[in-house]
């Protein structure tokens, strides 16, 4: 059983390092020198519009990568042979974005002239310049992913982290993606923008006794133990700023989700936590590497998928 887990980790690591070597920062240079750039104005007048979006459009590219690889296939809508990952249970009338993504990948292709640039690649960039919107850092985002040709809704429900699990499921969960404890906690600050619905969270405040008494109090408010599933509360106490305080709640046993706390709940990512609460350069720095990682989780490179002319179908 030990040699099968190491012949897997071998495998798991060599395809992988396949992939990560077709991906490229320069990989538009010539096809479509303008496609960044075209990208980024997009983004930036969608998150000034409303804020929230930058962190809908970053959430898509994490919910894209953790189901089959950053392939583009959470856009894709159900058909008589897709069953659409936007109907599992983390995204169906939660995950937003999908119009703007619309809007980038129509801007791009009328940049380049035709359809050059995936659908993938348009949610790996505007990750990462949602993140810079919000006041976040940059990175240097490795590109020439293509677009799968199916979604599964049942991968999705299987693979993207439930708000429920514990740290050891969140631990194995990232460990199946290629990424460690430190990704994990990393990642796990993409959290400082955004949103949650009170149906992700209703059990934390009601049943967990490691929440902070009056902060869970304040949310009873807005989440009661029955009905009112939809209703929102920020992720941390600045939901619109890219910032370390999302790790400062932990510590003051502010998560809002249940597997938000386990990060500080005292188990082996504690210390951490606790760095990054009071370390902001070290928080981007980190982040910046293991957006670059999740990123690099089996894309589709070369002949494999296809570059969609519209993000929300596979090509006729």
């Amino acid at each position: 059983m030990a040699l099968r887990g190491y012949f897997f980790v071998l495998v798991f690591a060599a395809i992988a390092t396949s992939a990560f070597s077709n991906l490229s920062s320069h990989y538009y240079d010539y096809s479509c020198p303008k496609a960044l750039s075209t990208i980024k104005t997009v983004v930036e007048a969608a998150v000034q519009k409303e804020r929230r979006m930058g962190a809908s459009l970053t959430r898509l590219h994490f919910h894209d990568c953790f189901v089959n690889g950053c392939d583009g296939s959470i856009l894709l809508d159900s058909t008589s042979s897709i069953d659409s990952e936007k109907n599992s249970n983390a995204n169906f009338q939660s995950a937003r974005g999908f119009e703007v993504v619309d809007e980038i990948k129509q801007a791009v292709d009328e940049a380049c002239g035709k359809p050059v640039v995936s659908c993938a690649d348009i949610l790996a960039v505007a990750a990462r310049d949602s993140v810079v919107a919000l006041g976040g850092p940059s990175w240097k985002v490795k590109l020439g992913r293509r677009d799968s040709t199916t979604a599964s809704r049942a991968a999705a429900d299987a693979n993207i982290p439930a708000p429920f699990f514990s740290l050891s499921q969140l631990i194995t969960n990232f460990r199946n993606h290629g990424l460690d404890e430190k990704d994990l906690v990393v990642l796990a600050g993409g959290h400082s923008i955004g949103y949650a619905q009170c149906a992700t969270f209703r059990a934390h405040i009601y049943n967990d006794s490691n929440i902070d008494p009056d902060f869970a109090k304040d949310l009873k408010h807005i989440c009661p133990t029955a009905g009112a599933d939809s209703n929102l509360s920020p992720l941390d106490s600045t939901a619109a700023q890219f910032d370390k305080n999302y790790y400062s709640n932990l510590v003051q046993k502010k998560g809002l989700l249940h597997s938000d706390q386990e990060l500080f709940n005292g188990g082996s990512t504690d210390e951490l936590v606790k760095q990054y609460s009071y370390d902001t350069e070290d928080f981007y720095e980190d982040f910046a590497k293991s957006m670059i990682r999740m990123g690099n989780i089996q894309p589709l490179t070369g002949n494999q998928g296809e570059i969609r002319v519209n993000c929300r179908k596979v090509n006729e």
